[in-house]
């Protein structure tokens, strides 16, 4: 059965219980606190991509590119599903303050950085907090707005990224070309601390029930850590620093798989799990999420190494390479704010994340057949511009998809773990992508510069490949300089051919998901997974009763968990069986 988004009209059902809805001064007034967090995060991503090839030959490490990104990629990574269930059990502000603040850390020791281990480890600082500002800002407006009035909010917080992912990097080239790239970093304070102080003014959010003793699932926390830094070490080193049949790609794999394992079953009996087994029931959640997955492969390895491509390919200054990805965001941006009006007006929203995806395999499609180094630089902006239209449909309303699935007092577990695998699959991408570039890249310049005999060794004499910067290759005579761009060009474009199948992947998979009502009401009553009384999974009972509603927006379908309250006192639920009704 299918059930289609019509107005909900069993909100009232099992006795749950309402939360007023904040007035919309207020809600604005949050909103714009979380809009500041997420515009530094996004902001501090795309300055650094501008910037990346001339830090990287300012401190000696082309051959270590990768893990300026990876690193940051992979901390938020592990950080994600632990802040948001932190968040559901704990005051979301405490934890969301301590976030910016290890943002604000990191982007202080950045600034300082005078070689690629400091670097890379202030971009670990940053990861630390950056994973919860994406994933915390989410959580808190879907715990204060209606999923059915969200559409605008999460198209707007779309619209964020395509503004930082613009300014980023013009903001990025100038500073580099100007003050210096260190200032990339110091840019982050001023609105570090304007977001650090709309947070202690605005967030004003429930405070957690204290006579309830929380659990903090430090083991399945230690086992997330573990598989996502053995699978980013394989991605990454795999065919690159090392074989893939060497002992330590192995013995990575087998950590991997172990912890995966282990985490499962430990998840299944701990009272609090960071990502608890049964959201893996709701059937939306694996499809968007599986789905996700496969457009974040394509969307990071393209946005990281973009301008990088065609700063040292086409020879473009630093702020022009940023000034072409404008026309990306420029359609991205508005896409995203319309769909998200449109959704709150009407309801209905699965197709447009099915043709997004459709659309982002078809932009990876372009750019891996078409962008070369002697391509006209008309046609890269032409396939950023579908790849924006792609994102602007897809990323923003599989989140909303998510959130609409479960009750509000474990959006943050549930937002928090879809984007989780979300990140893995940006991780991959990126690590991917960046070890598949990287190691074709440094074959392509080894086999350009011998073809040269002794000119092409005589032309690099004291400039090594990991001291490369856009300004060096200019100023090398015409055949290395031709041998470089030809070398940039081949090692990362077709990478993305490689890649495009994962778009229309997603696009078949989104086409399996359930259209279920928009919630119109905050259920304050809708249970969380953190009591002690929780029951196995295999004890919950399923209810099919057609065209039900939970108050939650979710319809009672076999494939879906009920909730039901069950015990008295505020913020005190645990899952229990239903019997089914007939």
């Amino acid at each position: 059965m299918t059930t289609t988004a019509t107005e909900p009209a069993a909100e009232e059902q099992h006795g749950a219980e309402e939360e007023p809805e904040i007035e919309t001064p207020s809600v604005i007034l949050l909103f714009t606190g979380l809009m500041l967090a997420m515009f530094m995060f996004s902001l501090n991503q795309t300055m650094l991509a501008t910037a990346l090839p001339t830090i990287v030959g300012d401190l000696n490490g082309v051959d270590q590119m990768l893990w300026v990104s990876t690193a940051f990629m992979l901390a938020s990574t592990i950080m994600m599903p632990i802040y948001g269930k932190l968040g559901d059990s704990f005051n979301r502000k405490k934890i969301f303050i301590f976030a910016i603040c290890m943002f604000i850390l990191g982007s202080i020791v950045g600034f300082l950085a005078h070689n690629m281990a400091v670097l890379i480890t202030a971009r670990v600082i940053q990861g630390l907090g950056g994973g919860g500002l994406i994933i915390l800002s989410q959580a808190l407006i879907a715990a204060v707005v209606p999923a059915r009035k969200r559409g605008p909010y999460m198209g707007i917080m779309g619209a964020n990224f395509a503004v930082t992912s613009v300014a980023g990097p013009l903001i990025g080239g100038w500073i580099t070309e100007g003050p210096g790239w260190r200032w990339t970093f110091a840019l982050n304070l001023p609105f570090g601390v304007l977001a650090l102080i709309a947070a202690i003014i605005f967030l004003k959010v429930p405070k957690s029930d204290r006579s309830v003793k929380r659990h903090v699932d430090v083991a399945g926390m230690i086992l997330i850590a573990e598989f996502t830094s053995a699978l980013i070490l394989t991605t990454s080193w795999g065919g690159h620093q090392y074989d893939w049949d060497d002992p330590i790609i192995i013995g990575l794999i087998a950590i991997a798989v172990i912890s995966t394992v282990v985490f499962v079953f430990v998840e299944q009996a701990v009272p609090e799990p960071v990502i608890p087994m049964f959201v893996f029931k709701d059937t939306n959640f694996v499809l968007c999420t599986i789905a996700g997955m496969c457009i974040a492969i394509g969307m990071f390895g393209v946005l990281s190494y973009m301008p990088t491509f065609l700063q040292m390919a086409h020879g473009i200054e630093a702020t022009k390479a940023g000034l072409l990805m404008v026309p990306m965001m420029a359609v991205m941006l508005p896409s995203s704010v319309i769909i998200g009006f449109v959704v709150s007006k009407t309801g209905r929203y699965k197709w447009y994340p099915v043709l997004g995806s459709a659309i982002v395999g078809v932009a990876l499609f372009l750019m891996g057949t078409f962008v070369t180094a002697d391509q006209n630089v008309l046609v890269v902006i032409g396939c950023l511009c579908v790849l924006g239209l792609g994102l602007g449909l897809s990323m923003q309303m599989l989140v909303l998809i998510v959130q609409n699935s479960f009750p509000v007092a474990m959006v943050g577990t549930a937002t928090a773990s879809n984007n989780f695998f979300r990140q893995i699959g940006g991780t991959l991408g990126m690590s991917l992508i960046g070890s598949l570039f990287t190691s074709r890249l440094a074959s392509n310049l080894e086999d350009g510069i011998k073809s040269l005999g002794p000119q092409g060794a005589q032309a690099m004499k004291g400039t090594g490949s990991n001291s490369l910067t856009p300004e060096v290759v200019k100023s090398l005579p015409d055949p290395i300089h031709t041998i470089i761009v030809n070398a940039y060009s081949d090692a990362l474009v077709p990478i993305f051919l490689w890649v495009c199948p994962l778009g229309i992947i997603a696009a078949v998979i989104l086409m399996f998901v359930r259209e279920k009502a928009l919630a119109t009401k905050i259920d304050a009553g809708a249970p969380t997974d953190h009591q002690r009384e929780v029951v196995a999974t295999d004890s919950i009972a399923v209810v099919e009763q057609p065209g039900s509603l939970t108050p939650s927006g979710t319809s009672s379908v076999s494939d879906e968990i009920e909730y039901e309250k069950a015990t008295q006192g505020a913020g005190d639920y645990s899952l229990r069986p239903r019997s089914p009704k007939h």
